[in-house]
């Protein structure tokens, strides 16, 4: 079955398992110039991505969203992108701009008063000093389009780190997450051994009742033998067990191959919880009762766990 089933397929890929959060930062400088990609990723079900750049990449978002989509699967992503200088003023982004229209008004009112009060001197500049809405500072337009390609290296040099970040932390769920596997592996042939024992169990518990209710008098044997096939037959877990024992494999194959499982995890997880919980509900036998308990616990963790899976 395993093999069969394109679910439990292994990609030839040189991918590790990653986490859904994680960090990574890239920086180049150019003379003066610094540009600084930052990338942040929160769990989330599905692919978001976030662009803060300034608006003069605008026109190639596209681009660098699909830059990003060709390394990440799903999470929640943020992404930062700044450029600047090392001066607290970009000479090369910005304009000072005189307000000429302003600064005659004053001129031509200075020499009203100067004509009004028969004042001597000419008009100059040290009248408009200290006069700030004279001139004006604007953001100069510039095009970007000879930056795209180092936008481009330094985002891929961001995302490269970010995924570092994400396999290290990916390893380490990797290992907790086989752990648990391998556990869950072992509830379940323990209860196998378990289910194999409870025929001649539930057989001898079955007369011991039958003998108490009847007070001493023989059972019938051929009857006592119906009853004990009615009760093994009503719990008979092996159909279970068998696609339990292929589900844990696949869950095994999952975490050692080298894609993103997050989702194939997800589903995997809810057919084991169900045969658990069917096992749980078929046996009267507390043995197996308190191994299904202790089974859907180490479950529940690995849900979590996988929450945070690429």
């Amino acid at each position: 079955m395993k093999g069969d089933c394109p679910l439990y397929r292994k990609k030839k890929d040189d991918t590790p398992m990653r986490s859904m959060t994680g960090y990574g930062q890239a920086r180049s400088h150019q003379g003066s110039r610094t540009l600084t990609v930052e990338i942040r990723a929160v769990n989330q079900r599905f692919l978001e991505i976030k662009l803060n750049m300034p608006r003069e990449y605008l026109p190639w978002e596209a681009d660098l969203r699909t830059l990003i989509q060709g390394q990440v699967a799903r999470g929640k992503i943020d992404v930062a992108i700044g450029r600047g200088t090392g001066n607290s003023t970009d000479p090369d982004s910005v304009a000072v701009e005189p307000n000429v229209p302003l600064a005659r008004a004053y001129v031509d009112a200075w020499r009203e008063l100067q004509r009004a009060l028969r004042l001597p001197g000419e008009v100059d500049l040290g009248l408009l000093q200290g006069r700030t809405d004279l001139v004006r500072v604007v953001e100069r337009r510039t095009d970007a389009s000879a930056e795209i390609d180092l936008v481009r290296s330094v985002l891929e040099r961001a995302v490269q780190a970010f995924n570092r970040d994400r396999e290290r932390e990916g390893r380490a769920l990797g290992r907790d997450m086989l752990g648990r596997t391998r556990r869950l592996g072992q509830l379940r042939d323990r209860i196998a051994r378990r289910a194999t024992a409870l025929g001649p169990q539930l057989a001898t518990r079955l007369r011991e009742r039958l003998a108490t209710l009847l007070e001493g008098k023989d059972v019938k044997e051929d009857r006592l033998v119906q009853e004990v096939a009615f009760l093994v037959d009503r719990s008979d877990v092996t159909e279970e067990l068998v696609r339990l024992r292929s589900h844990l494999q696949g869950l095994r194959t999952l975490l050692q191959s080298r894609e993103p499982i997050g989702k194939k995890l997800d589903f995997l997880l809810q057919e084991v919880h169900r045969e658990f919980n069917t096992i749980a509900s078929k046996s009267a036998d507390l043995d197996v009762t308190n191994l299904t308990i202790e089974a859907r616990s180490e479950i529940e963790k690995l849900k979590e766990q996988t929450q945070n899976v690429e």
